[in-house]
């Protein structure tokens, strides 16, 4: 049994997969296939090289089977297929005291914080499980991490059917927002410079726009009748798309911040005053978005195979990595823990 092993400096190497007995209220997983994502890849190169015990395993977007399960797990059992949620919280601070252990202060990630899913074998607490659907495929399955986000994320957002919706950016994560909205009934833009992107979101059925081609602002005002978006997601991470997402909101409109932001960025704080906007931030997901998702993707209403650019056995995610950096035309790479 292999593991992938992240040892710093952008390097994987691969090596023996601990088959670590399951704990009281642990299970041990048998793992299936394990997505690769914009985390994994700030990671790979250096960006979270204090939070890393390196050299460790590392990635969360994963499905796979139940292999063994700890003395005091109950309601589980050997054989069952499921998808990890993998946050592990304190339980004690001020925020899991009031629901949102999400967002505990001391909120380890798993994958991140501790030994993750790029492997065959992988022991995690039980309370992370969710239950897949009988024949929901696992491959699809290893989507369903980014799905829960998307869930999250438009669920803050307080999407309503007939909303005037902008997604700034149209990544994996921007473009499940964007199908996870409009599947609710929102009317959906993507604003995107990516040409595989572009062509990707609208095979899809959305309307994508080239902020680079198109003035994304007046394109919203006339999209709207002049009110501007309901809500505006910013999951780009970019300088343009913080200065750009007020100039696009309708008054008293939303504005949710998804992505991550390497620097601190400028934002119009007038704006905020003069239409009485409301700001966000939107991180990870809650139990319910997880349930949301599987949801979602049992029932077919996502498009989740044309999301999967390419399956690769785990020896090649150096490699993986390497062709995400330089490639433009890759939406999801699935690793194939088990394959050769």
């Amino acid at each position: 049994m292999k593991a992938a092993y992240y040892h710093g400096n952008r390097t994987i190497r691969i090596g023996e997969s601990i088959r670590r007995p399951p704990g009281p209220d642990e299970v041990r997983l048998n793992v299936a296939y394990c997505g690769v994502c914009g985390t994994d890849l700030h990671i790979f190169r250096g960006g979270m090289d204090k939070r890393v015990a390196i050299p460790q395993v590392i990635g969360h977007e994963m499905a796979g089977e139940i292999a063994e399960v700890g003395a005091n797990v109950k309601g589980w059992a050997a054989g069952e297929r499921v998808v990890v949620r993998p946050l592990a919280s304190c339980g004690t601070c001020p925020a899991c005291c009031a629901g949102h252990a999400h967002i505990c202060y001391n909120l380890k990630f798993l994958g991140i914080d501790t030994p993750g899913a790029f492997q065959s074998s992988w022991t995690a607490p039980a309370h992370t499980l969710h239950r897949l659907p009988p024949g929901f495929s696992l491959d699809q399955a290893a989507l369903i991490e980014p799905i829960a986000v998307a869930c999250h994320d438009v669920r803050l957002g307080m999407v309503k059917s007939g909303e005037e919706v902008v997604v700034i950016g149209g990544g994996p994560i921007g473009l499940l927002i964007a199908l996870v909205a409009a599947q609710i009934g929102a009317r959906v833009l993507i604003s995107e410079v990516n040409p595989f992107r572009l062509k990707l979101a609208r095979e899809f059925g959305l309307e994508a726009v080239n902020p680079k081609e198109t003035d994304l602002a007046d394109f919203v005002g006339k999209r709207s009748g002049g009110a501007g978006a309901d809500v505006v997601f910013e999951v780009s991470g970019s300088a343009a798309g913080a200065a750009t997402m007020t100039q696009l909101v309708r008054a008293r409109g939303r504005i949710v911040i998804v992505a991550i932001f390497a620097e601190m960025p400028k934002v119009d704080l007038f704006s905020f005053f003069w239409r009485e906007l409301h700001l966000l931030g939107a991180r990870v997901y809650e139990p319910e978005d997880f349930e949301e998702a599987i949801s979602l993707a049992a029932r077919g209403i996502l498009p989740l195979t044309r999301l999967i650019s390419d399956r690769r056995p785990l020896s090649d995610l150096q490699t993986v990595f390497e062709q995400i950096e330089a490639s433009t035309d890759l939406m999801k790479v699935l690793i194939d823990t088990q394959g050769e």
